[in-house]
């Protein structure tokens, strides 16, 4: 269709929206728009997501079913000696969130995989060549882009403590002049321009097997770390069947096992399905059940493709009643007018402080985030992909609706969703009506606990009250509960994206 194909994004900010629309107007669909919105994220982001992190790309093509290209990060080591395990790392203790203890440094990162996932990604499914989708970041980096409000907020919590002891990673993460970002300030990263412009030429293979992924190795080698050339080597992006469930008159499609975050929302959403309806106190005692089975199973498992699926078909068969018993992120989503839907979920854990040096990219401190390593430091298999809450999410309804639609936000990615899309598929709401409706999140405390975390609603504390359990009001729209962004085509084809007021968003349709 060239041209005349429509394309509408949900993005994370003024550069990957751009980015997106770039593609757009040369003849894009929604995967080139979204590959390009992401990377332009993850180059433009620094503290909240990097080039070299992982991500989760869901795509429904107009005619076909749908898949996930898992480019997940995976756990390192490959050819050392064991005594390599269990260092390289710092322990970072910071407010953010309310108190979160990291670490970081070498020994905290894992084998990337985003760009690998976002190659493979364009290849299969896109319109525009790979190069033509890299290069807005190139360009962005090389001109400025204005650092926004989530990347200020956290770099004021992990400037000096994560950020401030490597050269290259204090370089990225403040003024020239050294003092701290303000929103809306212009920064550049003209070393990750010229490795952008590499990417576009080499591939994404060059931060694998290339000159970028050699001196990854070779920095990692020197510095304590764990990824080694034959990670990067054996690394390869797994394409995924989605889990499908019927929620209302649509078809969800959700992220597989292994990872945790889809497989939760799966059941969540059919439990909700079951009920007929949506009610706080449905909401309440949904996630308290679901997740304190992954407090207990996924959080300590071993096998979580084996958990993943036990979990699905137990709850399939007897609902809840079968449940067994035993940290920084974004998200871009486009739809097109030809019905290409595209959902990308990318994080960089909270960052490892440490850049691969003259490059300008920020390294992902996945090893480091204690929530998603409870069996401890270094406990996998070199090669095991890494927990993961991430959830692209992409839907159709029979009378030709479409829906990308996914949130940052760790552990409250899956209860976001859950409450969009029940809002949503079941109680007929428009997009921004069910972005912007308070939000729930059920956390387990330390002695087990069940705390209701919850924005400001008296139907809310009313069903917290009714369940029993202690609340925590956290006022109206906080950025604690995520922030969904969904595209989306009508039955009469008519396209819109709407971003969350929880979080910076920039929606458009090019």
């Amino acid at each position: 269709m060239g041209a005349t194909r429509q394309v509408a994004i949900a993005a994370t900010g003024a550069a990957s929206l751009g980015a997106g629309e770039a593609v757009v107007a040369e003849g894009g669909n929604a995967v080139d728009a979204a590959i390009a919105a992401a990377i332009t994220s993850m180059s433009t982001e620094p503290g909240i997501v990097s080039l070299a992190g992982g991500a989760f790309v869901t795509i429904w093509p107009a005619s076909g079913p749908p898949v996930v290209l898992d480019g997940n990060v995976a756990m390192p080591g490959r050819g050392l000696p064991r005594g390599a395990f269990g260092g390289g790392v710092r322990e970072v203790v910071t407010d953010y969130g309310g108190g979160v203890t990291m670490y970081a440094g070498h020994g905290s990162v894992a084998v990337p995989g985003a760009l690998s996932a976002y190659e493979a990604a364009v290849t299969r499914f896109g319109s525009r060549p790979w190069a033509s989708v890299v290069a807005p970041a190139a360009g962005v980096c090389r001109d400025g882009y204005p650092i926004g409000g989530a990347a200020t907020r956290y770099l004021g919590y992990v400037a000096d403590g994560l950020f401030g002891l490597d050269p290259g990673a204090r370089a990225l993460t403040r003024r020239p002049d050294g003092s701290p970002f303000v929103a809306g300030d212009l920064a550049h990263n003209l070393e990750l321009a010229t490795v952008l412009d590499a990417v576009a030429r080499e591939g994404a293979s060059l931060l694998m097997t290339g000159d970028l992924g050699h001196a990854l190795a070779a920095d990692m080698a020197a510095n304590g770390g764990l990824v080694t050339q034959a990670d990067l080597t054996a690394y390869e992006v797994v394409e995924r069947t989605p889990v499908r469930r019927r929620v209302g008159d649509w078809d969800v499609a959700v992220n597989p096992p292994p990872s945790v975050g889809g497989p939760m929302l799966a059941v969540m959403l059919s439990e909700l399905e079951r009920t007929h309806g949506f009610s706080w106190d449905d909401v309440v005692r949904i996630q308290r059940a679901v997740l304190a089975y992954r407090l207990a199973v996924h959080d300590v498992s071993r096998d979580l493709d084996a958990d993943g699926h036990a979990l699905l078909a137990a709850v399939e068969r007897h609902g809840l009643a079968g449940l067994p018993t035993s940290a920084s992120t974004a998200h871009v989503s486009a739809v097109d007018s030809d019905g290409l839907a595209c959902a990308v979920t990318m994080s960089s854990g909270y960052g490892a402080g440490v850049t691969i040096p003259g490059t300008g990219i920020l390294l992902n401190n996945a090893l480091g985030e204690p929530e998603l390593n409870r069996l401890g430091l270094h406990a996998l298999e070199p090669g095991t992909r890494l927990a993961s809450n991430m959830a692209p999410t992409v839907a159709r309804a029979e009378d030709g609706r479409v829906l990308a639609v996914g949130s940052p936000g760790a552990d409250r990615i899956t209860t976001a969703l859950m409450q969009v899309l029940a809002q949503l598929c079941l109680h007929g709401a428009d997009l921004d009506t069910a972005i912007q409706a308070p939000r729930v999140h059920v956390r387990f405390a330390e002695d087990g606990e069940a705390v209701v975390e919850h924005e400001a609603s008296p139907e809310i504390e009313a069903a917290v009250a009714a369940a029993g359990l202690r609340g925590l009001d956290h006022g109206e729209l906080s950025m604690y509960f995520g922030g969904v962004g969904a595209a989306y085509r009508g039955s009469d084809g008519g396209l819109r994206a709407a971003g969350d007021p929880r979080r910076e968003a920039a929606v458009g349709v090019a």
